[in-house]
């Protein structure tokens, strides 16, 4: 089998039924993908969903399985898709995306240009329930898993990444590399982080990391995600995710540190413009939140 999508869920029953199903309208040989729900603990029916939607004429447990995978966190159910896999692309598809027409396609044609190619991206737009929020700055978007990164196929350069709502693994890359960190990535109601990034980095040791415009997917933003107290919450967290992977020496951790008082002064200048403030207060939440990772005051 050439593909895997892989759409890991945890109590989304309805948006997965609609990422499913965007999946399975693909122009792409039906005999050529499976599509592999990971049920990771849900409580809202999602299994039955999967099991309706398995009985749809056309359909069918072989052409989307379904497994549950005990361990709660998203690393620990993206470790069980890479396991169950049969495909020689696994395509990550989060359970709140829509593929866009031609998604599959346009992944495995740049897999086949190169062997080399490990890691394939594509492009995520965000779909806002109640608008786009005026006071979010453009830089600070791609916390909502927005990505636009090239107008054409290009290699992604060191930091760079694709997301996880749109990412693809060659799966000969997990013989040569351990699969997601999950003391890394979200568990239940926590926003840690940076599991995506830590692997894709060790990937680049040994294989280009790719990113295509013509693999688009739609990613639905809550609206109960569009507050200044989740972002900062998410901001929060990203620092702590930071501070877990280790990646840093105490030099950063005291420039965290000092980072802090200096904003906490610069606010009040800041206050009458909503972009500028949403600048300080971020710059204070991650630094809050690293120390927090690196002193392990967090749960």
């Amino acid at each position: 089998m050439k593909v895997t999508v892989a759409i890991c869920t945890h109590n989304r029953a309805a948006d997965t039924k609609e990422a499913v199903w965007s999946v399975l309208g693909q122009q792409f040989d039906s005999n050529q993908y499976e599509v592999l729900v990971v049920d990771n603990k849900s409580t809202d029916g999602t299994w039955e969903t999967m099991l309706e939607l398995q009985r749809t004429p056309g359909v069918g447990p072989e052409r989307v399985r379904c497994v549950r995978e005990e361990t709660l966190g998203l690393s620990a159910a993206r470790n069980r898709a890479i396991r169950e896999a049969r495909g020689q692309y696994i395509l990550f598809l989060d359970d709140d995306a829509v593929a866009k027409p031609g998604w599959m396609g346009a992944i495995i044609d740049v897999f086949e240009r190169d062997a080399g190619i490990g890691c394939v991206g594509g492009k995520i737009d965000p779909v806002w329930e109640g608008g786009e929020p005026a006071w979010l700055p453009d830089m600070f978007k791609t916390l909502y898993t927005v990505l636009d990164y090239a107008p054409g196929v290009t290699e992604m350069e060191a930091p760079r990444i694709p997301f996880g709502a749109n990412v693809a693994f060659r799966a000969d890359v997990f013989k040569r590399h351990a699969p997601f960190r999950e003391d890394l990535g979200r568990v239940g109601s926590n926003l840690l982080s940076s599991e995506e990034s830590e692997l894709i980095d060790r990937i680049r040791a040994t294989h280009k990391v790719c990113y295509t415009p013509h693999a688009v997917v739609d990613h639905k933003i809550a609206k109960s995600r569009i507050s200044r107290k989740w972002f900062l919450r998410r901001v929060y967290w990203q620092g702590i995710s930071d501070a877990a992977r280790k990646q840093r020496g105490p030099g950063y951790l005291l420039k965290q540190a000092v980072k802090v008082p200096v904003s906490a002064l610069l606010l009040p200048f800041a206050l009458a413009d909503r972009r500028k403030a949403i600048v300080q207060l971020r710059r204070i939440q991650y630094s809050n939140g690293y120390i927090a990772g690196c002193l392990g005051l967090y749960k």
